[in-house]
């Protein structure tokens, strides 16, 4: 009984003079004196700043509580403990170590460097049980990401002198699991096939071990959802949504099956567009002719967000800024129509404070706020913000980022917060292409999205064929001056050697330009050319291009523009639309020459049989007129078989030869001043497997190039002949790029036309 009864009051005086802060429970107590003891690294006045404790205060057992969850809360110490002995406190630490250095041991996929870019613990910070456990998180959320779900990562602690730790993490990094098959539930409208094509996400194909697209990606779903959500509204899907996305793994844990299960609902046109506003004395009339809606066109949200932008931006040039439009849609089931009601109606007079800007590191201030319409003290618009959000994603410089609108100093202010996170925008790129009549070519290129964290674009690049050099340099601005004005200069040089010809030439261009958008649809370019020509090393040519060998060096000085109007709807690919692009170069400045060049580019692409099947009408036209000197081979318009399939490079067209002798002597292709080229293709499934990647093709193509300002009686075909062909064509796409084969037949070519029956296409960049 006698022991017990001493053990319990050791125990009793244990908890009076040996304690955690939650043990004292006297009411209030002064203390002389406060000292600390255990720390090695720290000071004394830095442990009293982090626990808020002086002996000027009378304190109670809550405020030591507090103390001590300061100063664990700091995450340097492993143990706290307060010592009271009659009025003198002391507090007790035991330090965390700090980090000597991390190794890995096992990783294959990631190096050392890019692993340690994933933790938060660094060499000579302090180590924290907490964020060595966040850091294991993050290693195995960058293997998941990589596909490689079944990746180990185990931590192991080494101790050493002087209080320091050694962090090995030993990796089991495991197979790649990729997205074996992608399906689809409740889609009738479109097949399995088209709505792939749709996702970011693919199904792991033929060259299963190189593309990366087929690997899980659990952020990668939130943005094929949207794709998916997307695609279906600008059809007029109205009621469309995902119900549920359904991923499970294969027994033998070796791949992904995904099934979106969706409910397309039906599709709707545009009926009856009215306007109407509760505002007294406002005429609607005056901006009824700003609406882009017409009755009978297929619904889509994106045209009527559209649309109110160009209404609200149209009543803030007026001085209504802050009057709204809301739109309201009424559907008929009958009819499969919805009626759009655009109601102005006098929104909060809310202001802007303050945009607040985080997370850019390299990144300017003025890139992202460049992206805002409105700056601070202008009138609060969300749907103007949400539009500044938008930019601010498409500039692609962020891995993610957010724009939120909280509360200001006042009633009526709000603060619009800019949170980013920085991507790598830098790119060393090498590749390779082939085409059968180029040969095999290599290309090296810098690029820079985020030239001194201007949001300026830096690139340079070497291209090299068996018969060619292309160096080239180029810079862009897309913010000079105001926010929608775009400034860049491209400066290139490039040699030939006998390239599909008897001769070299070298061509040094200098080429300033400005980009302004017109519309949401249509841009204009202007620019300004500077340019030099050589030829040299004739060998066995005419005379013509003997003459302009004579000629030396010539230099032309031109100024231009390209209007371009694109109406093609875009998700991961261009969709149903229609492209114009119209561009005219005067060349006179100075030089050598004066000419005028036009050129005219019209494609038309739309899809059908539940959009499997892609129809494109291409129609392109060139016009050279030179009113003083004349045009130089170097000048005139040449037809690839990009432009003119079945035949090689300079195979049709102008060219000089003695009748009697061409093909066996000089046989010269001259090109032409004029050009007119029409495409015609059907692309289309081939029944095989999707992950294949095959897809086959048709086409005719009708063109015929004419006209010099020089010629002589060994010129033939000046006068132009139309050549027609048809083919066949096989798409294989890749992931290193996509393969076309192309088997032609032509119909109707002239007697010294040099025809191609294949033509291969490869181009590729890693």
């Amino acid at each position: 009984m006698r022991n017990l009864i001493s053990i319990l009051l050791l125990g009793f005086l244990c908890q009076i003079f040996l304690f955690e802060p939650s043990a004292l429970r006297a009411n209030t107590f002064s203390l002389k004196a406060i000292s600390v003891e255990g720390n090695k690294r720290l000071s004394d006045g830095a442990i009293l700043n982090y626990s808020q404790l002086n002996t000027s205060d009378t304190f109670s057992s809550e405020d030591l509580d507090a103390a001590y969850s300061r100063l664990i809360e700091t995450n340097l110490f492993s143990s706290v403990k307060f010592k009271n002995s009659n009025g003198n406190l002391l507090i007790a630490v035991e330090e965390y170590p700090t980090v000597n250095l991390i190794s890995f041991e096992g990783n294959k996929k990631f190096t050392d460097e890019k692993l340690s870019s994933f933790l938060t613990a660094k060499p000579r910070f302090v180590f924290s049980p907490e964020v060595l456990e966040k850091d294991v998180l993050a290693l195995r959320k960058a293997y998941k990401n990589s596909g490689r779900i079944s990746a180990r990562i185990q931590s192991k602690i080494i101790k050493l002198s002087d209080n320091r730790v050694n962090v090995i993490f030993e990796v089991f990094e495991g197979d790649i699991v990729e997205i074996e098959k992608i399906n689809f539930s409740g889609n009738r409208t479109f097949s399995d096939r088209r709505l792939r094509r749709v996702l970011g996400s693919k199904q792991a194909g033929l060259l299963r071990k190189i593309i990366l697209r087929d690997s899980l990606i659990e952020e990668r779903i939130s943005l094929d959802k949207r794709l998916l959500t997307d695609f279906y509204q600008s059809r007029g899907f109205a009621n469309f949504r995902i119900n549920d996305v359904n991923i499970e793994l294969s027994q033998e844990r070796d791949g992904f099956f995904i099934t979106y299960n969706i409910t397309e609902g039906p599709a709707f046109t545009i009926g009856k567009i009215t306007f109407s506003t509760n505002i007294k004395d406002f005429d609607v009339s005056d901006f009824e002719e700003k609406t882009q809606l017409k009755p009978g066109k297929i619904y889509s949200p994106s045209v009527i967000q559209s649309t109110i932008s160009k209404l609200e931006a149209a009543l803030q040039r007026k001085g209504f800024e802050f009057v709204r439009v809301k739109p309201t849609v009424a559907s008929n089931m009958k009819d499969l129509t919805l009626d759009v009601d655009l109601k102005f109606e006098r929104g909060e007079r809310i202001f802007i404070e303050r945009i607040d800007i985080s997370g850019n590191t390299a990144t300017l201030d003025r890139v992202l706020r460049g992206q805002f319409l409105t700056v601070e003290g202008d009138p609060f618009n969300p749907r103007e913000i949400k539009a500044a959000a938008d930019r601010i994603r498409a500039l692609g410089l962020f891995a993610n980022s957010s724009v939120d609108v909280v509360p200001g100093s006042g009633s009526s202010d709000v603060i619009i917060d800019v949170r980013v996170k920085e991507k790598p925008t830098g790119s060393l790129t090498f590749g390779a292409g082939y085409s059968s009549a180029a040969g095999l070519g290599g290309i090296v290129e810098y690029g820079e999205k985020n030239f001194l964290g201007r949001g300026q674009s830096l690139s340079f690049s070497l291209k090299t064929g068996k018969d060619d050099q292309l160096y080239q340099f180029s810079f862009f601005e897309p913010m000079f001056l105001r926010n929608d004005l775009g400034l860049g200069v491209n400066l290139s040089l490039k040699d030939t050697q006998q390239q599909n010809a008897a001769y070299d030439t070298e061509d040094v261009q200098f080429q300033p330009y400005v980009v302004y958008p017109l519309g949401e649809l249509s841009n204009v370019k202007l620019d300004y050319s500077l340019s030099q020509t050589d030829l040299s090393n004739p060998v066995n040519v005419g005379s013509i291009i003997t003459d302009e060998v004579a000629e030396g060096k010539t230099t032309s000085s031109s100024i231009g523009y390209v209007f371009s109007f694109d109406t093609r709807t875009y998700t991961t690919e261009p969709g149903n639309g229609f492209l114009f692009k119209l561009g005219q170069k005067f060349t006179g400045l100075g030089g050598d020459k004066t000419a005028l060049k036009t050129d005219i580019t019209a494609i038309a692409q739309r899809f059908i049989l539940k959009e499997d099947v892609k129809l494109t009408a291409a129609f392109e036209a060139g016009l050279m007129t030179f009113t003083t000197g004349n045009s130089r081979v170097t000048d005139r318009y040449f037809l690839s078989s990009r432009r003119m399939r079945g035949f090689e490079p300079g195979g049709i067209g102008p060219r000089e030869c003695a009748a009697k002798t061409c093909g066996s002597s000089n046989n010269d292709a001259l090109g032409g001043e004029h050009f007119a080229v029409a495409r015609f293709e059907a692309e289309f499934p081939l029944g095989l497997p999707e992950e294949y990647g095959f897809s086959g093709g048709v086409f005719y193509d009708i063109g015929n190039l004419w006209s010099l300002s020089k010629i002589n009686s060994n010129v033939l075909y000046e006068d132009g002949a139309w050549r027609h062909a048809i083919g066949a064509s096989l798409f294989w796409k890749t992931p290193i790029g996509p393969l076309r084969f192309n088997f032609s037949d032509v119909l109707q070519k002239e007697i010294y036309d040099r025809d191609e029956s294949f033509d291969l296409t490869i181009s590729t960049r890693f």
